[in-house]
């Protein structure tokens, strides 16, 4: 009896000691057209702090999803985008004829791929970036980011994707062919786009955004803005 009171008292004292478990980050997006929640994914630290960071500082703050293809992503996060207000409280909106999504901060990040955890699939979120013709290193936009939508697949035209990704060395899994299968997603863009998150509440704002009309570079005609950007 006595050995087994001391064999709890040592679980007991280890339970204690163990380090806590830490809480997902999740952040929440206040946007003309609702609430999109994300949840940050702890497998790309230097995407997930560097997120929290701009946040935190206000840089997504009065921010336009400047650039919105149906049936493909919502991106936004440019500061060159930022909505400002005149001294008579109207929007001044940035003009029409600017093409948006060369702005960010000084500097970029590492890519972070971690397929086949972390993909396209829809509802993921990703940070944007240059194309490979000027960054073959696929570094990621210090404060750009965009929504996963997609489309849906059918065996035949997905096995086309999983054709080609495998011919660049990209492996599509059974989970991942069954998500896309399933839910859809843009799996084009696997292996070359680091996936840091994921919407946790929220799809059918991106839905919306998503299908709202836009000009010929992309932008909503009626324009979208992300109001605040908040850690929970």
């Amino acid at each position: 009896m006595r050995k087994l009171i001391l064999f709890f008292m040592l679980g007991a004292a280890l339970t204690c000691g163990a380090k806590p478990k830490q809480k997902t980050a999740v952040v929440r997006l206040e946007t003309t057209a609702g609430i999109i929640r994300v949840e940050l994914s702890d497998e790309t630290p230097r995407h997930r702090d560097n997120f929290l960071k701009i946040v935190r500082e206000g840089v997504l703050d009065s921010t336009l999803f400047h650039r919105v293809i149906k049936d493909f992503m919502i991106q936004g996060g440019d500061p060159d985008s930022r909505v400002r207000r005149a001294a008579d409280g109207s929007l001044l909106l940035p003009p029409r004829n600017r093409e948006l999504g060369e702005g960010g901060l000084d500097y970029t990040l590492a890519p972070e791929f971690n397929l086949p955890w972390l993909f396209h699939e829809r509802g993921a979120l990703a940070a944007a970036r240059e194309g490979d013709d000027v960054n073959p290193e696929m570094r990621s936009s210090s404060t750009q980011f965009y929504i996963v939508y997609g489309r849906s697949f059918g065996e035949n035209s997905l096995g086309k994707v999983r054709a080609a990704l495998e011919e660049n060395g990209i492996e599509m899994n059974y989970e991942m062919w069954q998500a896309y299968l399933t839910k859809g997603g843009a799996p084009h863009l696997d292996g070359t786009y680091t996936v840091f998150g994921h919407v946790i509440d929220g799809m059918k704002v991106v839905k919306a955004i998503q299908a709202t009309p836009t000009d010929s570079l992309d932008r909503p005609l009626e324009d979208v803005i992300l109001l605040r950007a908040i850690v929970e």
